[in-house]
């Protein structure tokens, strides 16, 4: 399956109840050889919109929820204590940033608490994120010793604005673009403690968040995190500090 490759002790996926995180979960939980812990994140795991994660962890004892609003530095707190309290030290391999929201704003329409509150999610959130993920130093570079993946756009990308004319949504492009670089900035900065830091085009995905508009995304969430971890399985040092698409491709910044 070009997977045999992938094996990741530990892992946390942000924005796990639905869409791209919550079929990332599904692909690292049916690998031959799935990881030791799977923290899925989300901000309500008790709620209506986590009823499919709590289904699945039922039936895996390697899956954790846990509660996180990624905009709020005391559950980010909360939760890199719990993980770090499961794996009792031994630090997180993969971290994989893919919380996001989307306002359906054009520059006419854009505010400054959507705009702020976009960016926050967006960008800060991973950011913030990452930091507690530097104590561990590790070697060579891969998914499986010590990773931070980010979930970016190319609607994000200055060269593509990709799917200008299905919508502007400007804040969520402009905090895309930050997050690319912000995965720059982590590449640089990280690269002294051993961590592979890549931003990820997930492909225009059928998702509550894409789906809200007339067209159809043509790739479904199967697809799309298929191809993310076959990507992720052959990711090693010339992936850090690049933009590329679940197939692999480079995209423009």
């Amino acid at each position: 399956s070009g997977m045999a490759g992938l094996w990741v002790c530990s892992l946390l996926v942000t924005g796990a109840n639905r869409g791209i995180g919550l079929g990332l979960v599904r692909q690292f939980l049916g690998l031959p050889n799935p990881p030791k812990w799977v923290f899925a994140a989300c901000r309500d795991p008790k709620g209506q919109r986590a009823q499919e994660l709590q289904n699945l962890a039922s039936k895996h004892p390697n899956l954790v929820i846990i509660p996180l609003e990624v905009t709020d530095p005391a559950s980010i707190k909360a939760a890199a204590d719990r993980v770090e309290e499961q794996l009792g030290g031994s630090g997180l391999n993969l971290l994989i940033n893919n919380a996001g929201i989307a306002k359906l704003n054009s520059l006419d329409t854009e505010t400054l608490e959507d705009m702020t509150q976009v960016y926050t999610t967006n960008t800060i959130g991973p950011l913030l994120l990452s930091q507690p993920a530097q104590r561990s130093p590790g070697s060579a570079l891969s998914c499986s010793k010590a990773a931070i993946i980010n979930m970016s756009s190319s609607a994000g990308s200055i060269e593509e604005v990709y799917l200008w004319d299905y919508g502007q949504v400007v804040s969520y492009r402009c905090s895309k673009a930050a997050l690319n670089m912000l995965t720059k900035c982590q590449s640089l900065g990280y690269q002294e403690h051993g961590i592979l830091c890549a931003a990820l085009h997930p492909g225009w995905v059928q998702t509550d968040m894409a789906s809200s508009g007339s067209q159809k995304p043509p790739m479904t969430v199967e697809e799309s995190a298929r191809g993310i971890l076959k990507m992720l399985s052959s990711f090693s040092e010339k992936e850090t500090g690049t933009f590329l698409d679940w197939e692999g491709k480079v995209v423009p910044w």
